[in-house]
């Protein structure tokens, strides 16, 4: 934990020597998610609905242009706590149109499509559109990925940080802060360079396996583990290391017998605050693997090659490329490498 709080405090240092980036010349117009967006002047207030973008935001020194945030798995990035407390959450999970509306804001920005989109939770684009109200969704959310297949999308292509990378400067443009994306962008990248550098230096054995676990519906019921495609696939790919998951769905659900019989070299779980399910709960999922008679039998399980990492990081998130980092970091104390 010293070392993703050292690294992303690093990033926050990083943006006080900002590089010199061009101003966002209005009106915009800009192409996202099969919606066409034109802005006449930079938004003076947004609506975060997903964690991904409030940290992005906060990251890029705009959180005086946040006006509420919502859906929330993990606390705040430390370096953003007061900042973030003096910001109204509209909600921990999911809020509802009429209170992002109320707050008037001039942009809403969106992590998931489940949440905002053809088939929302919360509204349609076309329902904030309708009351001039812009949505910018998360590239990361809708391209080389059909939202319509498998409980949270099923993705054709697997995930590249550089649709993060778009997206931070698609707001930098919209926000009028270029050279604060630019320089978060670099900074990012940076530290993705080096901690790809890391995992390619352990030279895994050749058949190292893993299974990153979210969550469940229920501690009986079949677990929620990340598809071959998704967040925890890309860090997968970086250390060399295969999913026992072939499904292509972002989180499908497998039985632990199917888990068990391949038998992981290592299993990654979700910590998070969020308690929709029981298995939300870190401590439960660590129970669960100790005393269930078939995940217990597994060699993971047994030689204690558990690694935990937050939720947020196992989506589409800033978070994903420190999480790399640190799984290979603890990777190197499982003894492992040849």
């Amino acid at each position: 934990m010293k070392r993703k709080a050292a690294a992303l405090t690093a990033i926050a240092c990083a943006l006080g020597a900002q590089a010199l980036a061009a101003e966002t010349t209005y009106p915009l117009t800009v192409e996202n998610c099969g919606h066409t967006l034109t802005f006449d002047e930079a938004p003076d207030s947004a609506v975060t609905v997903g964690q991904s973008t409030t940290e992005i935001l906060y990251l890029m020194d705009q959180s005086d242009k946040v006006a509420g945030t919502s859906v929330w798995f993990n606390p705040v990035l430390p370096e953003f706590e007061e900042v973030n407390n003096k910001i109204e959450r509209l909600a921990d999970n999911d809020p509802s149109f009429e209170t992002i509306v109320n707050k008037k804001p001039e942009l809403v920005t969106i992590m998931y499509e489940w949440h905002i989109g053809p088939e929302g939770l919360i509204a349609t684009r076309e329902n904030f559109h309708d009351v001039d109200v812009p949505t910018y969704v998360m590239l990361t959310d809708c391209a080389a990925k059909d939202n319509t297949v498998g409980i949270d999308g099923t993705r054709s292509e697997l995930f590249s940080t550089e649709l993060l990378y778009s997206s931070i400067n698609d707001l930098a443009t919209i926000l009028n802060a270029q050279d604060k994306g630019k320089t978060l962008v670099d900074s990012l990248k940076e530290r993705e360079a080096s901690a790809i550098a890391k995992a390619q230096d352990l030279a895994l054995p050749e058949g190292t396996s893993a299974v990153f676990w979210f969550s469940s519906a229920d501690m009986e019921a079949d677990p929620y583990v990340a598809g071959q495609k998704g967040v925890s696939a890309y860090m997968m790919d970086k250390l060399g290391v295969q999913n026992v998951v072939q499904s292509d769905e972002e989180w499908p659900v497998v039985g632990w017998e199917t888990i068990a019989k391949a038998d992981p070299t290592f299993i990654v779980i979700a910590e998070m605050d969020r308690r929709r399910f029981p298995a939300d709960d870190v401590e439960m999922k660590r129970q669960f693997l100790q005393n269930d008679p078939v995940a217990k039998e597994m060699t993971a399980v047994k030689e204690g090659r558990i690694i935990t990492i937050d939720a947020h990081a196992m989506s589409p998130t800033v978070r994903a490329i420190f999480a790399l980092d640190q799984v290979a970091s603890e990777l190197q104390g499982f003894g492992l490498t040849q």
